[in-house]
């Protein structure tokens, strides 16, 4: 069953401004739930404390398992299934290989990636998400508090707060929590 939480938000209009609210947020102690933004901003991650992400360990695996699969099964075929000479060229022509291991090596990269990203999110093709604004995927920059289970006080705190700190949008909203 899917419990129900209460998301206090506020939206900036510049991303400058949204980085200074999540300085002057960590300044006050105040417990940031998440922050939205239609394109990465630099230097936001580590302010949240996020880790890295080690997506590129895992496409540099796909990436050199598609190497391996391009280039060892041609050398499989050249060399011990079906070795013949065309025009001269050597029973195992390494060279004319590179063309197709680079192709298999972008393939295996991309396709494992998507697929990787797709397991660790959750999402999927029936996944369904609630927006907490609409202008936040389009020009509008989005931090967000929960607030369920607080006093009132609290939350009128927080919402002073993002008016302070230059939101140009202040709003509650009940989601479902995952």
């Amino acid at each position: 069953m899917k419990t129900k939480k209460n998301v206090l938000y506020g939206l900036y209009d510049d991303e400058q401004d949204l980085l200074k609210a999540v300085k002057a947020s960590n300044e006050r102690g105040l417990k940031i739930m998440d922050v939205y933004s239609p394109f990465p901003i630099h230097g936001l991650d580590p302010l949240l404390g996020l880790k890295e992400s080690r997506l590129h360990i895992a496409g540099f695996i796909f990436g050199l398992t598609g190497s391996l699969t391009a280039f060892l099964f041609m050398s499989w075929i050249y060399k011990i299934d079906w070795p013949n000479v065309f025009g001269g060229k050597p029973y195992w022509p390494v060279p004319a290989f590179i063309p197709i291991t680079f192709e298999l090596t972008v393939l295996f990269s991309g396709v494992g990636m998507v697929i990787t990203y797709f397991i660790i999110n959750g999402l999927s093709m029936k996944t369904e998400t609630e927006v907490l604004h609409d202008r936040i995927s389009d020009d509008k920059f989005c931090l967000a508090y929960d607030v369920t289970g607080t006093a009132g006080e609290h939350a009128g705190t927080l919402e002073s707060f993002l008016k302070e700190t230059g939101a140009s949008f202040v709003s509650t909203k009940e989601m479902s929590d995952l």
